[in-house]
């Protein structure tokens, strides 16, 4: 077909970056979109909250002055796809071309939590993993020449958490039941979506698989539930790749909440592969405790205690996922919310322990700070307060509220990244990369 034929033309302008064996360095845009309301809960949009839609321009000129190889970036699909079957694509078109211009490699997130407004019942509609497929064929197909590398769901298991268990976001479904029914849906959207992409592509497409790298502790009461987390981490990952049969750890949790055999042959049947799996990893957050007396069951409303373990942590997560599905890993989000000097010092040593990786053999092929520039916590969903109450310090440029909006403030982390990222550069200035 005409995309994969364009798709091979843009493969030999554009080798897939992580056979070339170094370690690529990238930065992410924080790009939730949550858009549908109700009482007590408004849109979640963090483009819109950062003003990401009108600074998208020099936003990447941030990226690329800062020594970024790659950019992880999300396409907002309820405003792409404002109706079913008509597509708003002049401000993608700009992104797009500016990524070029730039040249800067978008690593595109096709859906980072929300569905459109017009997709009743989110995602336990019927239709939606055609309607997901469908759309991530269509961006595929239109920026065939520019765009090659994807992430067709990211995070999937919190999306199963956020929108399944713990019912804080559409469609509100909850406990097991709701958890299974969100890992099927999203699997089936996940292997459709990629599907068509390879179609369109061919051999150009390149597909990073992310989920969040949670890891679980606790103390014998809990060891049931500590282990059945640990499988959990890696479920929607293991059901898209076919690899979920009879004697898969969870198998029977599966089977009763909901599953059916046949859901699970057809996963096999249509199974699909990363290219590289990616684990995000938060040192502060990514270890979550479960103790005696303790009812916490995780998320906003009743959020288990963590635990710090620093590098200890994001070592153990990627080898796991190296060993578990036999690709390339990258590290696909990671920072510390606090002052300069602990995100400078978390860079410093999550850069370093990557670099014994690799000097030991693991192919990590590549390094994303996240996000660019601070972000805002998703509470400001549930909360009546203004956005600079929910700021979070996490970017290499801090958001400053000034009369003419958010202004993008330089912090040290800018330099640091960039020696990390081109150890030969000189260092840039305030203005470099934004013209």
């Amino acid at each position: 077909m005409g995309g994969a034929v364009r798709g091979s033309g843009a493969r030999g302008q554009r080798p897939r970056w992580f056979e070339d064996g170094a370690l690529h360095f990238g930065l992410g845009v924080e790009d939730t979109f949550v858009p549908q309301e109700r009482p007590g809960e408004r849109a979640l949009d963090e483009y819109a909250l950062t003003e990401h839609y009108d600074r998208w321009h020099s936003d990447l000129g941030l990226a690329r002055g800062a020594g970024a190889d790659l950019v992880r970036w999300g396409v907002p699909w309820y405003r792409v796809q404002p109706e079913r079957g008509r597509y708003s694509w002049s401000w993608l078109d700009g992104v797009m071309d500016r990524f070029v211009e730039l040249g800067l490699r978008p690593v595109v997130d096709l859906l980072h939590y929300g569905t459109p407004l017009w997709l009743d019942g989110q995602f336990a509609n019927r239709d939606y993993p055609a309607r997901v497929a469908e759309y991530s064929v269509a961006v595929a197909d239109r920026y065939a020449d520019r765009v090659t590398d994807y992430t067709p769901v990211n995070e999937p298991m919190i999306h199963a958490l956020f929108s399944g268990e713990y019912a804080y976001w559409p469609p509100y479904l909850s406990g097991p039941e709701g958890l299974v029914t969100m890992c099927a849906q999203l699997t089936r959207g996940f292997q459709q979506a990629q599907s068509g992409i390879a179609e369109v592509l061919g051999d150009a497409a390149t597909f990073v698989h992310v989920d969040a790298g949670m890891r679980y502790d606790g103390d014998a009461e809990h060891a049931g539930t500590v282990a059945r987390l640990r499988e959990q981490t890696w479920l929607v990952e293991d059901l898209a790749t076919g690899a979920v049969d009879d004697a898969h750890p969870l198998a029977a949790f599966l089977a009763g909440h909901g599953m059916s055999d046949a859901d699970l042959v057809g996963f096999r049947e249509h199974a699909v592969r990363p290219d590289v799996v990616g684990v995000n990893y938060y040192p502060k957050h990514s270890t979550e405790l479960l103790r005696a007396g303790e009812s916490h069951r995780g998320g906003f409303a009743d959020p288990r205690p963590t635990r710090d373990d620093g590098t200890d942590g994001l070592v153990e997560l990627l080898r796991a996922a190296a060993a578990r599905y036999g690709a390339p890993v990258a590290l696909t989000e990671t920072c510390v919310t606090g002052t300069v000097d602990e995100r400078l010092a978390w860079m410093d040593a999550s850069v370093g322990a990557l670099r014994r990786l690799r000097a030991d053999g693991l192919d990590v092929v590549g390094y994303t700070w996240w996000p660019l520039f601070d972000m805002y916590e998703w509470t400001w969903r549930t909360s009546g307060g203004p956005r600079v109450d929910h700021l979070l310090p996490m970017g290499l440029y801090a958001l400053e509220e000034r009369a003419d909006g958010l202004a993008r403030v330089r912090t040290p982390l800018v330099d640091r990244f960039r020696r990390h990222a081109r150890p030969d550069a000189r260092s840039t200035s305030a203005t470099e990369g934004l013209a």
